[in-house]
């Protein structure tokens, strides 16, 4: 039996061009992406992703269009599953309420699992700032698609 893990991940630019990142720490390791995370069994992707938004940003989402799957294998660097991303680019529905770092990893208290968000501008996106195979690829396609 192979383990597959699919996620979603939502793309967020606002009207000045930046794109809305999250920092986090978790299992020992900090990493950058795109907001999102793991489905749960019986959910769509789509409602998976709007799950995400309201649990990590407190926002609601609407999306607009599918952006990227994965089409090459990833192994997870948790566990031994293979992860499956799927890529949306959304737009917020509510406000954005919640701070906004400008310092990579920049949390706030401490513990086990920390999150903090920035906007990038798109034309100063950097793939090498993303550990995950998947989100580079993903920031690559962002940066050609400028």
């Amino acid at each position: 039996m192979y383990p597959f893990n699919v996620r979603v991940y939502g793309i967020l630019i606002n009207d000045a061009n930046e794109v809305l990142i999250s920092d986090e720490q978790e299992y020992g390791m900090q990493f950058t992406k795109f907001p999102g995370g793991g489905l749960e069994f019986g959910e769509g992707l789509i409602d998976g992703l709007k799950r995400e938004f309201v649990e990590e940003c407190n926002i609601n989402v609407e999306v607009v269009s599918h952006f990227y799957t994965t089409d090459f294998f990833v192994k997870s660097a948790f566990n031994e599953s293979q992860i499956v991303s799927v890529y949306y680019v959304v737009k917020n529905v509510d406000p954005i309420n919640f701070a906004i770092k400008t310092v990579q990893f920049d949390f706030d208290g401490d513990g086990e699992v920390l999150q903090s968000f920035r906007l990038v501008k798109l034309d100063e996106l950097q793939p090498d700032e993303f550990i995950f195979p998947t989100d580079k690829h993903v920031v690559k396609l962002l940066i050609n698609n400028i």
